[in-house]
């Protein structure tokens, strides 16, 4: 890891540390409070008054979704799979480090539709590597590599050790593809990409800039539909959105000006427009596997 991975990776935890929504909010309040402690009443009114305005409006409406909904749609799920891949590309994530380590049992969190998806994946294409990204992304530490836990995870979703190729170093995106790029087995194969739906513009970024070939093969939708979103006292459920939604929308602005990424909100390619549909239209698997002896869904 060269100084300057290390010094962006530095940089991005603090900013998100500063910049983090529920961070904001506590520190807003903390300081509203000192100000009132030293009798600077004015000051802690303007800054009490729009900080419980702005979370009581966080509260009572679905501003989240609108952040997020955007993120989700860029890239649709595949209508078709493609009849040939040289392999499935995972991104790391899902995996619960802290809680596996406390009470040594595999676990998932939030993201655990990225192996689930993986693993289905690997039925539908029974004759290719299964790359699998993800590290350390806090300075905690733990006991067991995080490539370790996902690779017990995988065995129990009854996917075949051999096949997969993992690497456990990367930090973040943009190390992800760092670091499979000298792993892949054909480098100017297409692979599909499974990550997060609101993840995947940036993944597809950074995958691009460095010219590997993935096909999007997004998953863990947070956002509602139109339909479904209303006005109700849910704060717990519009921060679970919220946060990941601002954490996305900074690092894609902070991959483009570093230049990570090829394009600040990358969009899916002219030939791509054949295989995607809206999310909310189909099912997570359209296709069943083809009965040849190949394995392959049929195109």
């Amino acid at each position: 890891m060269n100084a300057d991975d290390s010094l962006f990776w530095m940089a991005s935890k603090l900013v998100w540390n500063l910049l983090s929504p529920s961070n904001l909010l506590v520190l807003g309040l903390v300081i509203g409070t000192l100000l009132l402690i030293f009798k600077r009443n004015t000051a802690a009114k303007w800054l009490l008054v729009p900080l419980s305005t702005l979370s009581f409006a966080l509260m009572l409406f679905p501003f989240s979704d609108y952040l997020m909904m955007p993120l989700e749609n860029r890239f649709a799920r595949l209508a078709s799979l493609p009849s040939q891949i040289d392999g499935i590309v995972v991104l790391g994530g899902a995996e619960d480090l802290t809680r596996a380590q406390a009470w040594r049992v595999p676990e998932l969190g939030a993201s655990a539709d990225r192996f689930v998806a993986a693993a289905e994946l690997s039925r539908l294409y029974p004759q290719v590597p299964i790359y699998f990204s993800g590290g350390r992304t806090d300075s905690t530490p733990i006991a067991q590599p995080p490539c370790a836990l996902a690779s017990e995870i995988f065995k129990q979703l009854n996917v075949a050790q051999e096949r997969l190729i993992l690497e456990g170093q990367a930090r973040n995106t943009a190390e992800n593809f760092q670091k499979l790029k000298p792993l892949l087995q054909q480098p100017n194969g297409t692979y599909l990409l499974v990550t997060s739906a609101f993840h995947m513009p940036r993944a597809v970024g950074v995958a691009r800039k460095l010219q590997i070939s993935v096909i999007p093969y997004p998953v863990d939708y947070r956002s509602n539909a139109p339909y479904q979103r209303q006005l109700g006292m849910n704060f717990y459920e519009r921060l679970k959105a919220l946060e990941p939604a601002w954490k996305e929308w900074l690092g894609l602005t902070a991959y483009y000006w570093s230049g990570k990424s090829i394009a600040w909100f990358p969009k899916p390619l002219n030939h791509d427009s054949s295989l995607e549909i809206h999310p909310f239209n189909q099912s997570l698997f359209l296709q069943n596997p083809s009965s040849s002896n190949t394995g392959l869904p049929p195109s």
